[in-house]
């Protein structure tokens, strides 16, 4: 998930901008709210980044920081940490362990600090001071990097420490340590011939340049593609609250009178499966589909060309054949071929499995016309989640409208994903209301340990807003090491509409299992107990990080955390247990339509990654060629477009590049874990206590694999319980 220029964690972030793991986004079209004067700086009132915050476990503060701070943080800690590289690559004294790689672990607190406090804030609450200040720094970033990934002196010194490392004495962990160490600047370009170097220079310079510039256009778009509706009837199907904030959406943007449906980053938009207007669903849906590509100020496919020649090229560098070999060689798969063996034997059975949900969907529209004394239309992308919700009603007699009022937000979290949280770990929760904050619509909680000391504190940020990124993520804004004495300040993100003033947040199911993906990846921040920054947290494989939010979502639907919060937000009346059972027995339903617009998604991004750079389109023929990979393995079913097109497709085109497999691959050991607690003893505090201390704590301190196996007691993952759950057993006979 992470690629590190530098040792520290807090400076995660920094390198997640030169990999754009988390794309870091800019302002919107829409103005953002101004970023905060400068305010006078003197002896007592510096830049927060200078120190170490004195908040606790060094929680950011908030109201001090201003933008005006972050490009000063920005050069000294650049500055300083080159300073430090330098003392410990022409150190006269014979590389130690101690001297080179403890000496790194430790080096660039401030650049550590402003960078994950910028783009954590970058992504939540951007505005346009930051948005130039991505710009600006990310070439100086890529610069800073490579001075280090790149300095021979340092990497002679890391790789005698690896030539001598059985002789070292060293714990498993610190020699884990050395090794990663060594991989990673080899990976970097550390080997290469100074012509070579400098190349590399280039690309990681023009790379870094590219993602920001993607990743801002991708917000940009998706405000500037907001559906305008002139009037109230044209939303018929949804309830008075949508419409009431699709209102104060348009007024927001100065069209009063009007509506306004916004988009979320994903192809899907939720509205489609209510909106009886059938014109505006097909509006929404080619709305969404077009963006990145409609040859505006935010058009994505030149950029899409570039990089992906410039990763292939880079991967020629460091003598890869293209750039998925690169990028799978660190990961838990390995190679391409293990990830195209996996993907190629679920995608028939998902596709055959869509086309006969497909083959329902137009049997109903046919119906409904025929009674209308209409003539009948081929089902379009437009209509599928529209006539999906019409059949999961007519099967299960079950509408997702009747689940929203037992899901109230502040429930789901505190009396059910808190409530699982102390029931499987034993930690518990207290909000906390002093505490600074970077937004007044986030709530700050203590995380308390089950011996009563503190663990970490944990950000919830739910609400969707013009100046943050789509999706849902965790970050960090400090990681816990014990060489550091530090512990975690971690936050969850999600963008649930906000109701008008006064109304509650009812959720839909998939917002509610979300909320518990989403606090997986926290607990995997918050129970981290290991030496090093390196390893802290969700510094494991990319293939690997999904794995613990994947098992978290098993507590939303387990009877006892789902009594404890589905409660209806006006009576305190439980969920009809008859509810709950309708949900379960529809809980395969149109999960052909699920897995195969992922499979989409994840083997274009094969696609684009498994050739060389002279395969690779230009800009004018992106959208030919990803129609053509669909084609190519027999994803070509308009009805379900991939969940991502490319020029959209934030993922690959920041850290996950090659590696959008990974959800999948990691719900294979997902599905293999949840069934190992079920098969002993379900929600008790043994199991979470196996869970947390054999593989949560571990971080990246060992082998992925090898934390499965000891979790699991030495068993490799099997896919049989992945098939079973996606109901692709048999599916494509």
């Amino acid at each position: 998930m992470k690629s590190r220029f530098t040792p520290r964690p807090l400076a995660t972030a920094l390198s997640l901008l030169l990999a754009s793991a988390i794309p870091a986004y800019a302002a919107p079209a829409t103005p953002a709210a101004p970023s905060k004067p400068a305010a006078p700086r003197n002896a007592q009132n510096s830049n927060p980044f200078f120190q170490a915050s004195p908040l606790e476990l060094q929680y950011p503060q908030f109201d001090k920081i201003r933008d005006s701070d972050f490009a000063p943080a920005f050069d000294r800690g650049m500055a300083e940490q080159l300073k430090e590289v330098e003392a410990i690559a022409n150190n006269p004294a014979a590389p130690t362990f101690e001297n080179t790689i403890v000496a790194m672990e430790k080096s660039g607190e401030i650049l550590g600090r402003a960078t994950a406090v910028f783009f954590n804030l970058s992504g939540t609450d951007t505005n346009d001071t930051r948005k130039k200040l991505q710009s600006d720094y990310a070439p100086k970033f890529s610069a800073h990097g490579d001075a280090i990934r790149l300095n021979p002196k340092l990497f002679a010194r890391i790789k005698a420490l690896y030539d001598s490392r059985d002789t070292l004495g060293l714990d498993a962990e610190s020699l884990r340590l050395v090794e990663r160490y060594y991989d990673d600047y080899v990976r970097a370009g550390a080997a290469l011939d100074e012509a070579q170097k400098a190349r590399m220079r280039e690309i990681n310079t023009r790379m870094a340049a590219l993602g920001t510039q993607f990743s801002q256009n991708v917000l940009a778009e998706v405000n500037d593609s907001a559906v305008v509706v002139d009037s109230r009837e044209a939303l018929a199907g949804l309830t008075d609250a949508q419409i009431d904030a699709a209102a104060a959406a348009a007024k927001s943007r100065g069209l009063e009178g009007k509506y306004v449906i916004t988009l979320l980053n994903t192809t899907g938009q939720p509205p489609l499966s209510q909106l009886e207007n059938r014109a505006l669903r097909e509006r929404i849906h080619k709305a969404s589909v077009n963006r990145g590509a409609r040859g505006n100020a935010w058009d994505n496919t030149a950029i899409v060309a570039e990089m992906t020649r410039l990763r292939a090229e880079r991967a020629n560098l460091l003598g890869y054949p293209d750039f998925a070999s690169f990028s799978l060689a660190n990961q838990t798969a390995g190679n391409k071929e293990a990830v195209n063996r996996m993907l190629e034997q679920l995608a028939p059975a998902a596709v055959a499995n869509a086309r006969r949900e497909g083959a329902e969907l137009q049997a109903l529209i046919d119906a409904e016309q025929k009674a209308k004394r209409q003539p009948s239309f081929p089902l379009e992308a437009w209509d599928w989640d529209f006539y999906s919700e019409k059949l999961r009603k007519a099967k299960y007699d079950f509408d997702e409208a009747e689940l929203k009022p037992y899901l109230e937000m502040k429930s789901v979290l505190e009396n059910g994903v808190f409530f699982a949280a102390n029931q499987f770990y034993g930690i518990s929760f207290k909000e906390r209301t002093d505490l600074p904050k970077y937004h007044p619509d986030t709530w700050v909680y203590d995380v308390i340990d089950q011996d009563g000391s503190k663990l970490a504190i944990f950000i919830f940020d739910p609400y969707a807003r013009d100046s943050k990124r789509g999706g849902a993520w965790m970050n960090s804004y400090v990681s816990q090491s014990r060489l550091e004495g530090s512990k975690p300040v971690v936050a969850n993100h999600q963008n649930i509409t906000k109701p008008p003033a006064g109304e509650p947040t009812l959720l839909t199911w998939d917002e509610v299992t979300t909320m518990f993906h989403e606090f997986g990846h926290a607990l995997h921040g918050m129970f981290s107990n290991v030496n090093y920054p390196y390893f802290s947290g969700t510094s494991v494989p990319r293939d690997f990080v999904e794995f613990p939010s994947q098992v978290n979502e098993m507590w939303a639907d387990w009877p006892e955390i789902l009594a404890n919060y589905a409660k209806h937000h006006q009576t305190g009346e439980a969920m009809p247990k008859a509810l709950l059972q309708k949900v379960e027995a529809a809980s395969k339903f149109n999960e052909g339509f699920r897995t195969t617009e992922y499979l989409g998604a994840a083997l274009l991004d094969q696609r684009w990654h498994q050739v060389p750079a002279d395969k690779l389109p230009e800009a004018s023929g992106v959208i030919g060629y990803e129609a053509q990979a669909l084609k190519d393995v027999g994803l070509d079913y308009a009805a379900v477009p991939p969940r991502y097109r490319t020029t959209y497709f934030s993922h690959i085109m920041g850290g996950y590049a090659a590696g959008y497999y990974a959800y999948i691959w990691s719900e294979v050991l997902d599905a293999n874990t949840v069934k190992w607690i079920r098969d002993n003893g379900g929600l008790t505090r043994a199991n979470g206590d196996r869970l947390r201390n054999r593989l949560l704590s571990q971080g990246g301190s060992k082998d992925a694999m090898v934390l499965f196996r000891d979790f699991t007691g030495g068993k490799d993952p099997d896919i049989q319980p992945l098939l079973e759950r996606r109901g692709l057993t048999g599916a494509a006979q």
